[in-house]
């Protein structure tokens, strides 16, 4: 695989540390900021809007500069968010950093996925895909940790130095490693991106990973009431299971890009009923200490497997304008984040106990299976004779591979 795929990565680990440290950070930062645990909370909020205004928005404003000039620029406004996070006088600055430093998230992991795939022959394009998301859940296991640990010992501030820190290695890593690509960046624009998101194979993609992802954070969301009351864990137990957590998505994430290059539609659904199986046995996994943690790294796994078939077919159905479409994507995903942990807390409001979130997930996991059933129905009766497999073929056919 090209070298230049870890400076993908290193953005990603930045992206996804930064994304999540401050949930671990939220005591720290309400008492020295004066506020509410819950009013911090919004912080997790702001977050999340910025990647769902910035990620389709920043793709489109961009559509024709090139690609490497678009990755950098992005990865210089997540250092700017982090640094103003670092220095915000008072909460209200500490939200609006927040919401700055989302913008570039879903427009880094959508831009940068159609970058990943235009360095590799077509039967490693999932494979390519997946090692940029392997910053993301690297971050779960080493970054997020980490960073917790040195904003409880010298600050939160020094967290989002330490982030920004981080963000500087990325641009360094973008302009030395990524190869120049302006002789074929401005060959979509605008128009064309947006006229690709007309398509109804592309909102069916985006469907499957609202519901998919929906899915998975319908029970993630509250694992940590399910690990201590359901399965008995102590509460200082949670910070570990939650690494295995991050250590089966890195393997889910690394799984699902090579079955993808063999099967990416087969790949998908495996992932989609293996993540409703795995939530629909969360009322049994959780009754003992060793099933529960079974069940947490089993999450994971099922989970990320289908992460780069779901970017990969997104950007193959947008085949026009890949960059818009895959960083709308990137914003599907954070639909999932709030949607899921909203339909697990009714599951849970509603008295039907600790592990009804995952039960709920799994429902929305069954959901995704029909959505992407009712997406392979309409490829085909769309499908072009001779063409026996979906691939992101998108990449030859619309822009030639990069070169240094």
């Amino acid at each position: 695989m090209p070298l230049a795929l870890l400076a993908l990565a290193v953005g990603a680990f930045g992206i996804g540390t930064t994304e999540f440290v401050i949930m671990g950070l939220l005591p720290e930062v309400a008492d020295d900021l004066h506020v509410s645990i819950p009013t911090a909370g919004h912080l997790v909020s702001a977050y999340a809007l910025g990647v769902v205004i910035g990620a389709p928005l920043l793709a489109a404003v961009t559509a024709r500069l090139s690609r490497r000039t678009v990755l950098i620029g992005l990865m210089v406004l997540f250092v700017a968010g982090n640094v103003l996070s670092a220095f915000a006088a008072n909460y209200d600055y500490l939200l609006a950093a927040r919401f700055l430093s989302g913008l570039p998230h879903g427009a880094f992991f959508g831009v940068g996925a159609v970058v990943a795939t235009t360095m590799v022959a077509p039967e490693r394009k999932a494979r390519s895909v997946s090692l940029m998301f392997l910053g993301l859940t690297v971050a779960n296991v080493v970054g997020v940790p980490a960073a917790t640990l040195m904003g409880q010992h010298l600050g939160w501030r020094a967290t989002f130095l330490g982030v920004s820190a981080i963000g500087l290695v990325a641009i360094a890593s973008l302009a030395f490693l990524i190869p120049h690509d302006h002789a074929h960046a401005p060959a979509v624009g605008l128009r064309r991106e947006l006229a690709a998101l007309k398509s109804l194979p592309v909102w069916l993609a985006l469907g499957t990973t609202v519901a998919g992802f929906g899915a998975l954070f319908s029970a993630y969301s509250y694992i940590t009431p399910m690990l201590t009351d359901a399965a008995g864990f102590a509460d200082g137990s949670v910070t570990l299971l939650l690494a295995l957590f991050g250590v089966g998505a890195t393997a889910g994430n690394l799984m699902g890009g090579r079955l993808a290059d063999h099967s990416l539609r087969g790949t998908l659904f495996g992932g989609l009923l293996s993540l409703a199986a795995v939530l629909a046995l969360f009322p049994l996994l959780m009754t003992t200490e060793w099933t529960a943690a079974l069940a947490v790294i089993l999450l994971g796994v099922a989970a990320f497997v289908t992460g780069s078939p779901l970017q990969l077919m997104v950007m193959e159905k947008a085949a026009a304008g890949p960059s818009l479409a895959s960083s709308a994507n990137q914003a599907a995903f954070n639909l999932a984040n709030a949607g899921g942990a909203w339909i697990g807390g009714l599951a849970l409001a509603a008295g039907f106990g600790a592990t009804s979130p995952a039960v709920a997930g799994a429902v929305l996991a069954v959901l995704g299976l029909g959505v992407a059933a009712t997406a392979a129905t309409v490829d085909r009766r769309r499908a072009v004779p001779g063409r026996e497999r979906v691939v992101a073929a998108h990449v030859p056919e619309q822009a030639p591979a990069l070169h240094p």
